[in-house]
């Protein structure tokens, strides 16, 4: 088999070897990496030659935390409301119907990226765009929807259904009929119930692919693969079989909350990972919800919210001994547990399961991830650190946008919001910081803009005007971003020996940009392009 030889200048990201000027592939590899002379010898006269001189080549990113099925899922399958930044219900309704109008025989019509600005809206707001079938509208965050009175229907929601939750999961009228609103538990009921084939869901992960890949992107943790879609694991195995899957995907399987039996559901997992592992698709842990989020007012604070005194937010996960058994019980299987935790009550609550777990196991490696992170005390940064847990950090959600923020201190208030989205704290305290986008939870995924907003801690002006920086003293170095994006993301998985960095005998996957991320002007980095995506020495996305 022939060897690629690749000429460039290289990041490697390993301390050892920091640049290089080439390297040579084989049988997916990296077996050589050194100067353009060497390289050449070591490829042979006949090597397939990928020459990106004067170009920068960097180890191939890694997402640390997103969602596959549902990038897919809303890139083709729903009305994308992600376009309108400013909340815009006119704009909203002209989306939605030009969507029903192209796809005229769907059983049911969903929009996501609805941002919510604390207006209230019904379920007569979609009524009016669509009353003969179900028609749903998702937040971006994907924890809170409106439905239509025919979706309501559809769903089995109604007055009986709402006393079962709290009138923060399911908003009723003064009568006690569900208006349209629901967040958290009842949003991911409803979600794996909308009708969709396996081949649905075979389409939805390879335009996630593809999106995965023009972005730069070579192997990602989808966080929850079942969440959305029971199908997605074997949709992830087939396109596997059939030769189609090229992004590797670090899974984490969809655990409820406080389940009534922590060890069965590890199991239920461990066994879920011997039929469905392979090289590009492998079940590494367990994901489940502390929490929600701040603009839903269900993110669990350790205090109460400024706007709703006596209420402190929704405890998803609650209860400790259940955690410790869940966490004990996946290290046996060598598995992690990755939560979502924005509150500082649920990160709080999470690292005393994990204390007591590692006094039980005597394993101080276990790597949970805690992701998003936007409140977090100073003692919990230290433990974060002190556990060896994992913050999975989002870069392009801190810096200050005018009316996010605006909303944000009216909730937890000025001196909290402030405090928000620790970066370079996580690093001081010795933990191995990664960073994740949540897309397409959160609609923006770009290497560039996530080491521009954790350098600088703002967005580019051009990008989103009058945006100010936030909490400066969380900014970090480009160094520490490029590792953030790379092999500290590898050694959560526990895949440092074969991704992450441009080494001897790991997987040659690359990332290829017209811009030095470590030594350009910073406004420079904001505009750079990529050239390249390469997995396993071979080319798969190419500008």
């Amino acid at each position: 088999m022939k060897q690629t030889l690749i000429i460039g200048n290289i990041i490697t990201m390993d301390e050892k070897r920091p640049t290089a000027e080439a390297a040579v592939v084989k049988d997916g590899v990296f077996v050589y990496i050194g100067s353009v002379n060497e390289a050449k010898e070591v490829a042979g006269a006949d090597a397939n030659v990928l020459d990106y001189s004067g170009k920068y080549i960097y180890p191939g990113f890694l997402e640390a935390h997103c969602h596959g099925y549902l990038a897919g899922d809303r890139a083709i399958g729903q009305a994308d409301l992600t376009q309108i930044f400013e909340p815009d219900y006119a704009k909203y309704r002209e989306i939605i119907k030009d969507f029903i109008e192209k796809n005229p025989d769907r059983e049911i019509y969903m929009a996501a990226g609805w941002n919510e600005n604390g207006e209230k809206v019904t379920k007569e707001y979609l009524d009016e765009i669509c009353s003969d079938k179900p028609l749903i509208m998702n937040t971006g965050g994907g924890h809170s929807m409106l439905l239509n009175t025919k979706a309501l229907e559809w769903a089995g929601i109604d007055k009986e259904y709402a006393k079962k939750y709290s009138p923060d999961e399911v908003h009723v009228d003064e009568n006690g009929e569900p208006d349209g609103y629901v967040c958290e538990a009842p949003v991911f009921e409803i979600m794996p119930k909308i009708p969709k084939t396996l081949e649905d869901a075979k389409n939805f992960l390879l335009a996630w692919q593809e999106i995965a890949f023009r972005t730069g992107y070579t192997a990602v943790a989808d966080a929850g693969v079942e969440i959305i879609s029971p199908e997605a694991k074997q949709a992830y195995y087939e396109l596997e079989k059939e030769g189609k899957l090229k992004l590797r995907t670090y899974a984490y399987l969809s655990v409820p909350e406080n389940p009534e039996d922590p060890k069965g559901e590890i199991a239920r997992v461990a066994k879920d990972r011997a039929k469905y592992s392979n090289e590009y698709f492998h079940v590494v842990g367990v994901k489940t919800f502390l929490d929600g989020v701040i603009e839903a007012h269900t993110g669990w604070q350790l205090d109460d919210y400024a706007d709703q005194p006596g209420y402190h937010g929704l405890e998803r996960f609650s209860d400790h001994d259940k955690m410790v058994q869940l966490i004990t019980e996946a290290d046996k299987e060598g598995l992690s547990v990755h939560v979502h935790s924005i509150g500082n009550g649920a990160t709080h609550f999470m690292l005393d399961c994990i204390e007591e777990a590692e006094k039980i196991t005597g394993d101080k490696d276990q790597r949970n991830v805690l992701a998003h992170l936007q409140f977090v005390t100073d003692e919990d940064i230290r433990r974060m650190g002190e556990t060896g847990s994992i913050p999975a950090v989002p870069p392009l959600w801190s810096p200050k946008e005018p009316h996010v923020f605006a909303m944000e201190s009216a909730y937890v208030g000025a001196e909290l919001a402030e405090q928000a989205y620790p970066v370079n704290s996580f690093y001081e305290a010795g933990a191995n910081v990664v960073f994740h986008s949540d897309y397409p939870v959160s609609p923006m995924m770009d290497i560039k803009l996530s080491i521009y907003s954790a350098v600088t801690r703002t967005y580019p002006e051009e990008l989103i005007a009058n945006t100010a920086r936030a909490n400066v003293n969380e900014a970090i170095t480009r160094e520490q971003s490029l590792r953030a994006l790379t092999i500290n993301v590898a050694r959560a998985w526990r895949q440092e020996d074969r991704l992450g960095s441009i080494e001897f005998g790991k997987i040659a996957n690359m990332t290829v940009y017209d811009c030095d991320f470590l030594h350009d002007d910073i406004e420079k980095v904001a505009q750079a392009n990529i050239i390249a995506t390469i997995v396993d020495g071979e080319e798969v996305y190419k500008a």
